[in-house]
């Protein structure tokens, strides 16, 4: 009876746009990049990675997927650094439909060799950060020789039947830059509307160096995140400042049973305005 009551709860602040049905899943915040923007500080060094195991993950997708959720978003820090990441990813996309963040800069041969189980499944995606089509710009924000490897991986991720998105984190790159961006992507096959361009949010390490914009009351679409910190609001809201995670939009510290975090994130979007088809930060 619980149950049946939190999805119906689910389906009707969805239909309001009080929420998203998506799922957020920080996998870890260790990663091989340092980006100048990124919102959990992650990078080579960082000490607690604050890893999610990958059957705690799957468990999480299926007991959100009985509570009404529609598909599960994967980040970090850098996903396939996460022991086990394939397989893992593997099961989500059979559970909901997936979408996962990656800097695609690890796809060596034998990377690409370990991403066998996700070839042929329309039901995953792997979304690939590149902000400039120039070299320059894009690896001054993301790390040195970023914009080469993703150049290499993308038609190789392709080749090998992996569904490509592309995202774009936008600081002040030119309109002019955009649109070679958007001429490479279409050359590599993946489609505008597999292209997200969102600005930089001032949270993190961008908030440290001054970068990007505060999102308004509303710009930012609520959807259950899960860390191993625990629940938290949407996707930006477990922000790591000089090493510590802002707590202030945390709705719960307890992610399993999964039902206790989904409540506290319904009660805590109770009052949410609602109504917007889209969020301007995404």
């Amino acid at each position: 009876m619980r149950a049946g009551n939190v999805r119906r709860e689910v389906r009707e602040a969805v239909r309001e746009r009080r929420m998203g049905d998506r799922l957020w899943l920080y996998a870890t915040y260790h990663c091989n990049l340092r980006c100048s923007y990124c919102l959990t500080e992650s990078g080579p060094r960082i000490r607690d990675r604050r890893e999610l195991a990958p059957e705690a993950m799957v468990a999480a997708a299926r007991d959100a997927a009985g509570l009404g959720f529609g598909s599960v978003g994967v980040t970090g820090g850098e996903v396939f650094m996460l022991p086990g990441a394939s397989e893992a990813l593997a099961e989500l996309a059979g559970v909901l439909p997936t979408t996962v963040l990656t800097n695609a800069t690890l796809f060596g041969d034998r990377a690409l060799r370990r991403l066998a189980p996700l070839a042929g499944d329309d039901r995953l995606a792997l979304q690939v950060s590149l902000d400039s089509a120039d070299a320059l710009v894009n690896d001054g924000l993301r790390g040195p020789r970023s914009f080469e490897r993703v150049c290499a991986a993308v038609p190789a991720l392709r080749a090998r039947g992996i569904r490509v998105r592309i995202a774009t984190t936008v600081d002040d790159q030119s309109p002019d830059d955009l649109a070679r961006l958007c001429e490479l992507h279409r050359g590599w096959g993946v489609s505008d509307e597999d292209h997200v361009v969102r600005p930089v949010v001032r949270v993190g390490r961008a908030a440290v160096r001054g970068m990007g914009v505060v999102p308004a009351p509303g710009d930012i679409l609520p959807e259950l995140t899960l860390t191993a910190e625990g629940a938290f609001l949407d996707p930006f809201a477990p922000a790591v400042r000089h090493g510590r995670t802002d707590l202030d939009r945390r709705v719960g510290r307890e992610t399993a049973p999964m039902i206790a975090a989904v409540e506290a994130f319904l009660a805590a979007v109770a009052d949410h305005p609602g109504g917007d088809a889209e969020r301007s930060i995404r």
